[in-house]
């Protein structure tokens, strides 16, 4: 079911704009039109149903922002809008643990709004490490960010700092200040960039106010991006939006870089890349397998090129999900590859053998025509000559297969 989020805002027009925004990504909007409307409303519902709640700050029955005191006692991450904005009003939406809040006075602002939504949503699945001694300094950086609905990690050290790092593999973005104990964040920011670059791991170094030599030390040391404290939460977020969505977007051009145009799956130079990464960690034992879809050329000479192209992306999705723990990869034409490191040969096989039978049994449906395919495969252990080498032993068992009578799977003696 998909996410609610709850507007309370006693102007149509404004409703209807936000609820089109809500809608747009995805979500499902729900309208009161007062503060005892919203009441009624969340009585006969359950918090974890909301993904936040978007809030005018003048209703009729709550002029002075008690809706929001409301949705923010309800455990609501809560967005306001506003028509009216003096620094009276600004200060004291600030004071509340909002999110954020909106100025009704242009398209834009409402395009800042979906972009708000879309964030929250995301944020879910994004971690952030701040590392810092100041309890006081940590503790405010990690509530600004719960509020955005990252998941948070704190260290008060720099190795401390590492070793999360090391345990947790969805952390993309790190906030460090210089005076730790022990090493210094400098000292700490250097041996993340060992493990990580720019594009991988944000990091944005703290710095005193006045102290601008220090800001130059992080960004020459490798930091994305550094704050100067004490800092304001409307400059924080904004920055910590900044560099989250610089590490998207680099995700995003590799993903187009490194997978193939028609099933999504990675492309061949990016298995390679992969299989020689998981090399260096040197495996107790490793497969690699060539899969080839029988008969390939008889599907697009019977039913037509877009029927082939349909055929490819949905064994290319059973290929993904069958080899998300492993190295899959699409090869070319109709070949797939999957390279498993740490897995022995028996078990290979068995693995190869129910993909090979879970996809016979797939009742193909594509405009009118309904059809069936399999696969010849041919699976190597033998590692003599690395990737390459195991992969023109593949080739030989798989030129089996296909010899043998298709739809089976051929290998090195177990």
């Amino acid at each position: 079911m998909r996410p609610k989020v709850l507007i309370i805002d006693d102007n149509e027009q404004s409703v209807g704009v936000i609820a089109s925004l809500i809608v747009s990504a995805q979500l499902t909007p729900v309208r009161a039109t007062s503060l005892t409307a919203a009441q009624h409303i969340f009585s006969h519902s359950a918090p974890e149903d909301f993904l936040c709640a978007i809030v005018d700050y003048r209703l009729p029955d709550a002029p002075n922002g008690q809706a929001i005191d409301f949705t923010l006692a309800s455990f609501l991450p809560t967005i306001v809008t506003t028509e009216f904005l003096d620094s009276q009003t600004r200060a004291g939406i600030l004071d509340k643990d909002v999110i954020d809040y909106i100025l009704k006075e242009s398209e834009q602002v409402y395009e800042y709004l979906s972009v708000l939504l879309s964030r929250l949503y995301k944020n879910k699945h994004i971690g952030v490490l701040v590392v810092d001694n100041a309890r006081v300094h940590r503790a405010r950086s990690t509530a600004l960010l719960r509020r955005h609905n990252f998941m948070t990690y704190e260290a008060t050290t720099g190795q401390h700092g590492l070793e999360v790092l090391t345990r947790q593999s969805h952390i993309k973005l790190v906030i460090v200040a210089n005076d730790l104990p022990g090493p210094s964040g400098i000292k700490m920011l250097s041996e993340v960039r060992q493990r990580a670059k720019k594009e991988d791991i944000a990091v944005i170094g703290l710095s005193d106010r006045g102290d601008t030599g220090l800001s130059a030390r992080f960004i020459k040391s490798g930091a994305n991006d550094f704050l100067t404290q004490p800092y304001g939460q409307e400059e924080f977020l904004c920055r910590i939006m900044q560099n989250i969505e610089y590490i998207e977007n680099i995700e995003l051009i590799r993903r187009a870089a490194n997978s193939d145009f028609l099933t999504g799956l990675p492309n061949r130079r990016h298995f390679f890349e992969r299989a020689a990464a998981a090399l260096q960690l040197i495996p107790v034992c490793q497969c690699l397998a060539l899969i080839d879809i029988d008969h390939f050329k008889k599907i697009n000479d019977t039913y037509g090129h877009d029927c082939g192209d349909y055929t490819l992306r949905e064994i290319a999705k059973l290929v993904a999900d069958t080899f998300k723990q492993h190295i899959p990869a699409r090869f070319g034409g109709e070949e797939f590859c999957v390279f498993m490191p740490n897995i022995k040969l028996h078990t290979a096989v068995q693995i190869f053998n129910d993909f090979r039978q879970a996809l016979t049994d797939i009742e193909f449906k594509f405009e009118n025509q309904t059809f069936h395919c399999s696969v010849s495969i041919g699976v190597t252990a033998i590692e003599h000559g690395g990737i390459s080498g195991m992969l023109r032993k593949a080739d030989e068992y798989l030129y089996q297969a296909k010899n043998n009578g298709r739809n089976r799977v051929e290998h090195d003696p177990c």
